[in-house]
């Protein structure tokens, strides 16, 4: 499996540093953790002429994140970034005029307490937007936005990290921030008290012997340790009926949803899918019946019925890793998505080594991409997944060893035994049906097949934009078993439409004969309602059937023209 922590930003006085200087204990650490393949970023309060005196070595380091997060500099190209201005000429003036102390960087200001009421004074008369941040003694101004978590965010970008991917470790006032953001964070002990009870590890150490405790245990086992109870990050998969959330954590796990058609399915995993993008994982979705175009404004699509998305598109996109990608494979016949798949899947693993991303892997009816009979199977998968949800309506068409992987089993709809069941025969994990709770509406039962624990009862929680998420599914997807049928008086056709857009295209022109014929047979509506799933349409729908006055073309033009409105279909 991948390594989860791939960066440790450091603060530098009083965290790496003593009496501004780096140990030789604490150097050698640093080039140790470069050797096992982790990046480190320096973030600091001081200018970059002072690091670059004090600190022997700053190539150490892949980025300095100096002026606390207003500049951005790279030891090797000795590039400068500069992520705001410098301040105003009249603020500048006015503390000279004054005679209060101060040093300036490029954009920081810094002075030293108690002259930071003088400063917070000039800054109220002369009317500014200027951010005061205190680091101990010292007193720096910055323009408004600017703290080392920016800073650390644009070195991390600058290198396809995400905070998710960093272990931040530091000792003041000014670390918060920072270390607010990263997935892991851990205080010297040394730190200011506040900073010991906010963070996820205190070192037995103080400062660089501190440093070198982390990277040690980052270095032996990627801070295994910790993983567990990190909660913050967990994720809800459901609420139980306690009122507590039903949880995973985002790292190590892997998860089957299975459930017949319509039982629930899209529910949970775009709920779970929302939460992790909430938290800012990085998610992948590969979509195989474009159910999740349209499911939430944070996921771009990318591929159609008419644009077949080749893998290198895909992985150049998953290099952001602010973007969240839904691949949707329309585009692709059935009978090949799990070669696509196998192609895919290896650059989602390189990625995932070298950047860590994408976080979560959503495979929604993941029998299209790993099918049970599917010969290169061990070619294209790991022995562990990791982080990957998988969505199916029978378990028993995925792979034995697919499902083996799994941590985490949810089951929807009316027989969650069956589902669970069927699970558990083609693992061999023991389950009891007589321990599963019974079906209940907007529920799904929870089995985590590792633990000596029943499955649980939760209710699903839905995503916020829930009633969005098959609109594109109906509009442009296949909806096989639940397709409409022009077959007329007598049966004389037998005009499949598979989605939205095709029964538009053949409503407009079949015979004026058969049209009404299914339109007072009330074929439409029961379609719209019971297949479509829209309620609203459907009676619509119905109001114009039963307008005995409308013309055959009326009719025709009315109910298009309602499909369109409400779905918006392609040209």
């Amino acid at each position: 499996m991948h390594m989860r922590y791939l960066a440790l930003a450091a603060d530098y006085d009083g965290t790496l540093a003593t009496e501004e200087r780096l140990n030789t204990e604490t150097m050698a650490a640093l080039r140790r953790l470069r050797a096992s393949g982790r990046r480190i970023i320096l973030v600091t309060g001081r200018r970059l002429a002072d690091i670059n005196r004090v600190c022997p070595d700053c190539e150490l380091f892949d980025f300095i994140v100096a002026e606390n997060g207003a500049l951005i500099y790279n030891p090797r190209s000795r590039q400068e970034t500069l992520l705001a201005g410098p301040p105003p000429t009249v603020f500048i003036e006015h503390l000279e005029k004054s005679n209060i102390p101060f040093e300036r960087g490029r954009i920081i200001l810094e002075t030293t307490l108690p002259f930071h009421t003088h400063i917070l004074q000039a800054i109220q008369k002369l009317g500014l937007e200027l951010l005061i941040i205190f680091n101990k003694g010292s007193v720096m101004v910055l323009p408004p936005g600017i703290n080392k978590a920016t800073g650390l965010d644009y070195a991390l970008r600058e290198l396809g990290l995400s905070f998710h991917e960093a272990v931040g470790i530091g000792d003041a006032e000014n670390d918060h921030s920072f270390l607010e953001r990263c997935e892991c964070s851990a205080a010297v002990a040394n730190a200011v008290p506040k900073l010991l009870e906010e963070t996820d590890i205190v070192m037995r150490n103080e400062a660089g012997r501190g440093v070198v405790e982390l990277i040690d245990e980052l270095v032996d086992n990627d801070l295994s340790r910790v993983s567990i109870n990190l909660e913050k990050h967990f994720i809800a998969v459901g609420q139980g009926d306690d009122g507590k959330n039903v949880t995973i954590p985002p790292y190590g796990i892997n998860v089957l949803i299975a459930g017949p058609s319509a039982s629930g399915k899209s529910t949970i995993t775009s709920g779970i899918m929302e939460r992790l993008m909430h938290q800012a994982y990085q998610i992948c979705v590969v979509d195989p019946e474009g159910d999740y175009g349209m499911s939430s404004k944070n996921l771009i699509t990318l591929g159609h019925q008419r644009h077949a998305v080749e893998v290198g598109e895909a992985m150049a996109i998953l290099e952001d890793p602010k973007i969240n990608l839904n691949v949707n494979l329309l585009g692709w016949p059935l009978s090949d998505r799990p070669a696509f798949f196998g192609e895919f899947f290896p650059g989602v693993r390189s990625l995932r080594t070298r950047a860590g991303r994408p976080h979560w892997i959503i495979l929604d009816e993941a029998h299209h991409m790993l099918p049970k009979e599917w010969g290169h199977l061990q070619e294209a998968l790991p022995w562990k997944l990791g982080e990957t949800i998988l969505v199916t309506v029978h378990p028993g068409q995925l792979p034995g060893g697919i499902l083996s992987l799994m941590d985490i089993v949810i089951a929807v709809g009316p027989q969650p035994e069956k589902t669970l069941g069927e699970f558990s025969s083609a693992t061999g994990l023991v389950f009891n049906s007589i321990s599963c709770p019974a079906h209940r509406k907007g529920y799904a039962v929870v089995w985590f097949p590792r633990r000596k624990e029943p499955p649980v009862s939760v209710r699903i929680i839905p995503a916020s934009g829930e009633h969005l998420r098959h609109r594109r599914k109906y509009a442009e997807g296949d909806m096989r078993h639940s397709s409409f049928y022009f077959r007329g008086p007598n049966g004389r056709h037998n005009l499949k439409t598979q989605n939205l857009v095709i029964f538009s295209v053949i409503a407009q022109g079949i015979d004026e004969e058969t049209w009404l014929y299914h339109l007072y047979q009330g074929d439409y509506t029961r379609w719209f309602r019971e297949s479509i799933k829209d309620p609203y349409l459907a009676d619509q729908t119905e109001r114009i059937q039963q307008r005995k006055g409308l013309k055959p073309e009326e009719t025709r033009k009315l109910i298009l023209n309602l499909i369109e409105a409400r779905y918006t279909l392609p040209e």
